[in-house]
């Protein structure tokens, strides 16, 4: 199955850009605005969090993910309103100065209906539409693209392909029938929420397999405790663990990849792109 050819529609609508499908891997930067981030990127003030944004404009991000609520399996769930207040001001004041896409980290309906209000016009849901099922619906209603990630927190899980496989298909058909057309739909299987180390890795090694649901692929590894397990190295010090993982993931179909380091992963991006897709032109 090649790249090109494994998803249909081609191209998905976000903002005044398009995402073609099969022709590069594009590349979304992570804007955290919670202080207490796994990776340790949190970033406490609008001004901190408008410097990082602006220097992943420079370093040629795709797309900008804002999140408000840490994901760590042990932090603390923040109200709609505390995640409000920590990300729509900032959504208001990035979206004034750029028109590269901006994503909105959140399960909470009301947090992302606030968000597409400023200025996002993504929707990255992480909870595998448990939470509030209506995200799905707001999506349609506004017609942005909505991330779906496969989230196995709070279930044993035996064959995590299987489980993963079923739950996007189980998501893609719940997501079409609140009314989101297919090309609005991304998958995520999910690197970390609720998978072990060894389950990860087999995530990683078979992604390929995801294709046959027809969706593009966004694979999460940037800075994750599986890297830190299989290294023995602390948050700060995963840079090239989280590179070999990128590499490798889009040489088994990942079409967006989300990181905290956008220069050191577009170089990444771009020699694999040249080997897995072919499209060096020098």
């Amino acid at each position: 199955m090649s790249l090109e050819s494994a998803v249909g529609p081609a191209v998905t609508k976000c903002g005044d850009s398009e995402f073609k499908w099969g022709s590069r891997t594009y590349i979304m930067g992570i804007i955290n605005l919670s202080p207490d981030s796994f990776s340790g990127d949190g970033l406490k003030t609008a001004d901190a969090a408008m410097a990082q944004a602006e220097e992943f404009i420079r370093e040629g991000v795709d797309v900008i993910d804002v999140g408000g609520e840490s994901t760590r399996p042990d932090s603390k769930p923040v109200s709609p309103e505390e995640e409000m207040d920590r990300i729509v001001p900032f959504i208001r004041r990035l979206a004034k100065i750029t028109k590269i896409p901006i994503s909105v980290d959140s399960y909470k309906t009301g947090v992302a209906r606030s968000a597409l209000d400023v200025g996002a016009c993504m929707i990255n849901d992480i909870s595998s539409l448990k939470e509030e099922p209506g995200l799905a619906g707001l999506a349609a209603e506004r017609g942005v693209p909505i991330i779906l990630t496969s989230n196995e927190r709070g279930r044993q899980v035996d064959d995590i392909m299987a489980a993963v496989r079923d739950n996007l298909r189980r998501l893609i058909e719940k997501t079409v029938k609140a009314g989101v057309s297919r090309e609005n739909i991304i998958i995520d299987p999910g690197i970390g929420f609720g998978k072990t180390v060894q389950q990860n890795l087999e995530i990683m090694r078979r992604l390929e397999e995801f294709r046959a649901l027809g969706r593009p692929l966004l694979i999460g590894t940037s800075r994750k405790s599986v890297i830190g397990a299989v290294l023995d190295l602390p948050v700060e010090q995963r840079l090239e663990g989280t590179a070999a993982t990128v590499a490798i993931c889009i040489s088994r179909g990942a079409d967006i990849v989300r990181v905290h380091d956008v220069r050191q992963m577009k170089l990444v991006c771009k020699m694999s792109d040249a080997v897995v897709r072919g499209n060096f032109k020098g």
